[in-house]
């Protein structure tokens, strides 16, 4: 085994490590689109290099409603609400659960939520769920054109000689196909800095008249998978001027507005097919567009050639890729070496185009809509935690830094509750408005993660500056979990009402309790608040030490830690969410090393995988890296199961309603961190990686260490 620790340089060849897992499509795989990015935006484009076929790379509805799409184009400021009958308000659906201490309200759901869809109890509900959602900003396709320049009919059957690449080194998209017979050019790239995508389009056919760009424009959404209404062309409305080198649109739906600027190459027209329909045409073989989105109010894209955006692109991701922190596997005879490498590398791109920006970002970042477009705050973590692990903490902090926006809502929601600090909500949208659900509002994993991943980013980069910057949010965060624990006979326990984060015990919310995983996490997460009172000269807190020090310990049933601490005590269904209590954590006084080693093995020989989610594996890998298991690291990341596929594109595939899923990515990158460049108190070079018979070699360099 090799490694690029202790100054010994450089020893990876970032470009070939890169360049080796290009995406490479010889045909249209429909699960699997391919975008660009920038952590703010992103456009997602078919076979075409754009989106041509919309219906053909469905996004399944749950119940009865009709799929959406993979080729979303998206932002992290483009959010809109349909008008509602009332003024709703949170206050209209709590309800008061029964806690040691007294009531306390809950935003709670009297409707369902699963699989088959959502079934809410009564308008305020739905509407609260449903706003504000996510915006597909618009969507542009390839348009042929007949004798008489009438839109003609193109199937995806109609598409041959497919060679689409994704240049992973240098951020740009290569799609080459015939369609009807003539041969197509496309290429796709989106600018670092700027929330625009260029597209230059090169076919005789441009010529003749026979191709052109279509850019269409729909209403907002209140579907839980999609993003784009078609069905209400009069809901809202799209004004086009001319600009000089293109046109302005100008885009209103209800109180969201928003700007569409289109450059083009001289000699481009732009034809109104509709209200909401515009088609632009080349004088020449070449077709130059780039199309810029910016929010009501901001600054508009600056005009950019094509040749501008593809310049940009070329200077950010060879830095990006050059810097951070890099795991090579390629001298490794093990069999699932290649595979683990690819899902490296491919998911450092895709974290990076959708989980960098300045909102934690949704399941499914910013390709297609899950939960609305909304964010899950248990899910930040496993976004967003691997950037500091992987040397790139700036990326960490573009969504860190929203906890300061969000900490009011937060401390309002404690208040009403009756509790100090602040109390994190689980399901959101940039209005930090908590959704009404029989779930989310009652979990409580999420609430230690921002003193979690602010630690990480002090590790990444350990400046007094910031300590003062989040010294707020880990303080109040502490604070919240402190008044949160009830003092017992026992000792301070967690709950009721309560769910933890295996879900599969929602139902009796309102009588559990201490769940392990919960358990571990309040004592490392006041510990580590203590630390930065340490760091920065304050005087520790006696009460988060009391809580601390005097949590009830989990519970053990049959020589393993049960889920929670109440009959039935673990389903063997959804998260095994105990074994984050050692490898998603460190080690804390609450859990023993060898109750866990049981506890990873008991999952391991009968658990329902069909049931579990992309972050699951990378849960059990860090359990097992921790307990001097390296084996079974490896074997967990490489578990042959469903939701632990990972596509062509490098998506985590989950079910067909969330046919991507960021967490498991971004979760597998930590797990890799951890497994390559070890944690406090490990070996100092890949503890998680077997090391007896030879068959790995692993390379790693900037990578920092896990707590």
């Amino acid at each position: 085994m090799s490694s690029a620790a202790g100054g010994a340089g450089p020893v990876i060849d970032r470009r070939a490590l890169v360049e080796r897992h290009r995406v490479v499509l010889t045909a249209a795989d429909v699960r699997s689109p391919l975008s660009v990015g920038n952590g703010e935006f992103c456009f997602t484009a078919d076979v075409t290099g754009l989106q041509t076929f919309p219906g053909r790379y469905p996004v399944a509805g749950r119940g009865d409603a009709p799929a959406g799409t993979l080729l979303g184009t998206q932002s992290q400021w483009g959010w809109h609400s349909v008008p509602s009958a009332e003024a709703y308000s949170v206050d209209d659906v709590r309800v008061s659960y029964q806690t040691p201490t007294g009531p306390v309200p809950y935003v709670d759901m009297s409707g369902t939520i699963g699989d088959d869809g959502e079934r809410a109890d009564s308008e305020a509900e739905r509407w609260l769920r449903a706003n504000p959602h996510r915006l597909d900003l618009g969507r542009i396709g390839l348009h042929l054109i007949d004798d008489a320049g009438r839109p003609e009919r193109v199937r995806l059957e109609d598409v041959h000689d497919v060679r689409q690449e994704l240049d992973l080194w240098r951020g740009i998209l290569h799609s080459a196909y015939s369609v009807k017979g003539d041969e197509v050019r496309v290429d796709t790239v989106c600018h670092p800095r700027h929330d625009a995508v260029a597209i230059r389009i090169t076919s005789n056919a441009a010529r003749h008249g026979r191709l052109g760009v279509g850019i269409a424009f729909s209403y907002g959404s209140e579907q839980w998978h999609d993003a784009a209404d078609w069905t209400r062309p009069d809901a809202h409305t799209t004004a086009v001027t001319r600009t000089p080198g293109g046109w302005h649109v100008d885009r209103r739906l209800d109180g969201t507005r928003y700007a569409v600027t289109v450059v083009a190459r001289p000699g481009t027209s732009l034809d109104r097919l509709g209200p909401h329909e515009l088609r632009l045409v080349a004088s020449s073989d070449r077709l130059e567009l780039v199309v810029g989105f910016s929010q009501s109010g901001e600054h508009t894209v600056p005009p950019l050639s094509f040749d501008d955006v593809e310049e940009a692109a070329a200077e950010h991701w060879p830095r990006f890729w050059s810097t951070g922190g890099a795991v090579e596997l390629a001298g490794s005879s093990d069999e699932r070496a290649v595979e683990l490498e690819r899902r490296v590398v491919l998911s450092q791109y895709l974290t990076a185009i959708n989980c960098a920006g300045s909102l934690p970002p949704q399941e499914t970042g910013l390709v297609a809509n899950s939960w609305f477009g909304r964010f899950h705050l248990e899910m930040h973590w496993w976004h967003a935690a691997h950037f500091a692990l992987w040397g790139r903490p700036e990326l960490l902090e573009r969504s860190l830094r929203w906890y300061h926006v969000a900490a009011e809502a937060g401390r309002e929601t404690a208040r009403v509750q009756g509790y100090r600090g602040v109390r994190w909500p689980k399901q959101i949208g940039p209005d930090v408005r908590e959704s009404p659900s029989p779930i989310g509002p009652f979990l409580i994993w999420q609430q230690p993660h921002p003193i979690y991943l602010a630690e990480l980013l002090y590790r990444a980069a350990p400046a007094r500056r910031v300590l003062e910057q989040y010294a707020d949010i880990v303080f109040e965060t502490a604070e919240f979990m402190a008044s949160f624990a009830i003092r017992t006979p026992r000792g301070f326990e967690l709950g009721p009402p309560l769910i933890p984060a295996q879900e599969s015990y929602a139902s009796m919310r309102a009588r559990l309790t201490n769940p392990t995983f919960e358990l571990a996490y309040w004592q490392w997460g006041l510990e580590t608040a203590q630390r930065w009172r340490d760091r920065l000269g304050k005087e520790r807190h006696a009460h988060w030490t009391a809580v601390a020090h005097g949590l009830v310990r989990p519970r053990v049933r049959h020589g393993v830690y049960s889920a929670i601490d109440v009959d039935p005590y673990t389903v063997r269904t959804d998260h095994p969410s105990m074994l984050c209590g050692l490898g998603f954590l460190p080690p804390t006084p609450l859990i023993d090393t060898e109750t866990m080693r049981s506890t990873l093995k008991d999952v391991l020989g009968g658990w329902d995988w069909g049931s579990t989610w992309g972050w699951d594996y990378p849960v059990l890998a860090m359990c097992a890296a921790r307990l001097g298991e390296p084996e079974l690291a490896v074997s967990a990341l490489s578990m042959d199961a469903a939701k632990n596929r990972f596509l062509p594109s490098g998506h985590n595939w989950q079910t067909d309603s969330l046919p991507l899923y960021l967490p498991g990515n971004g979760g597998m990158l930590a797990a890799v961190a951890m497994m390559a460049a070890g944690w406090d108190g490990s070996a100092d070079h890949a503890p998680g990686f077997p090391t007896t018979d030879g068959r790995w070699s692993v390379a790693h360099e900037g990578l920092v260490r896990s707590p």
